[in-house]
């Protein structure tokens, strides 16, 4: 049903119900991890761009960081390179890390910076290498399966610092930053992050009230394929022990994690299939996915 259906009665109560929350996070700081489905169809990226325009007019503060999966594996099948992950990160050699870096800092980034600004909003893209912003250094993953051994998945890196004073000078001016995720190295060498841990990382030297990560799921699930609406650190540790967690889920539960452990108030892992996922989760009493809570 369009909203364009529901009796006046009904559109006047999902703006009451909006109200406390608006109350609530005026002036507040809100990460939004941009990924999955979301990004990909056309309908849905729509409702996205309207949501994050609506959510700053009303006085909040939207930084945008953003994935670009398939859109990465779509150029690399056009130059004939078979994508490769290992423990959900992507291995990247250099010719990998030129088409990450012309996807993400060029025709996402600007395809998602040119959606915001058509319905309203003031966008600005920039990369981590933007004023410094991303600081980081070669990733060697643990090996799971053999403790204490390394792998080396190429030019992927973890962060080291983050300045978040342009995306701060930018919030200021009622800018929505939107973020790729490379970051730079001491020596200038170029970076491909996880998106889901910049945006943990972000969250928590913003201050932020809240991270939302945006998924192809309905959020975290249990074994049985039931959502979770409310879980704890220490139940996640059982969860990625036993398995039930695993694959590209690891990367977005650790970010998430860290940030509720390091002062995000709200982390919520929510279904980006879902229309509108972010105003039902930020302004409804009604959430589309997971909240974890710091302890």
């Amino acid at each position: 049903m369009s909203i364009e259906n529901l009796a006046p009665g009904t559109k006047a109560a999902v703006l009451a119900e909006a109200l406390p929350y608006i109350k609530r996070f005026h002036g507040k700081t809100i990460v939004v991890k941009y990924g999955g489905n979301a990004m990909t169809d056309e309908h849905l990226k729509n409702c996205f761009a309207r949501d994050v325009v609506l959510l700053e007019l009303i006085g909040f503060n939207i930084v945008v960081v953003h994935g670009g999966g398939p859109q990465i594996e779509s150029l690399l099948a056009r130059v004939g390179k078979k994508g490769e992950f290992i423990q959900g990160m992507r291995v990247t050699d250099a010719e990998t890390m030129e088409v990450v870096e012309m996807v993400l800092g060029g025709q996402v980034n600007k395809d998602i910076v040119n959606l915001i600004n058509q319905h309203g909003g003031k966008a600005v893209g920039l990369t981590g290498k933007d004023g410094n912003c991303i600081r980081a250094r070669k990733l060697m993953l643990a090996n799971k399966d053999n403790p204490g051994d390394l792998i080396d998945v190429g030019q992927v890196g973890e962060i080291t610092a983050i300045d978040p004073s342009l995306i701060e000078h930018l919030d200021k001016g009622a800018f929505i930053p939107v973020i790729a995720p490379i970051g730079v190295g001491k020596d200038g060498e170029t970076y491909n992050i996880n998106a889901d841990v910049v945006a943990g990382k972000i969250a928590e030297v913003l201050k932020a009230e809240k991270l939302v990560l945006l998924t192809n799921t309905p959020g975290v699930l249990d074994k049985a394929g039931n959502l979770i609406t409310g879980i704890t650190p220490k139940e996640i540790d059982e969860m990625v022990a036993d398995g039930t967690l695993s694959g590209g889920m690891l990367p977005k539960i650790g970010s998430a994690l860290d940030a509720a452990r390091n002062g995000v108030k709200g982390v919520h892992i929510i279904d980006g299939r879902v229309e509108h996922a972010l105003l039902l989760e930020i302004l409804t009493d009604h959430g589309v996915g997971t909240m974890i809570k710091s302890h």
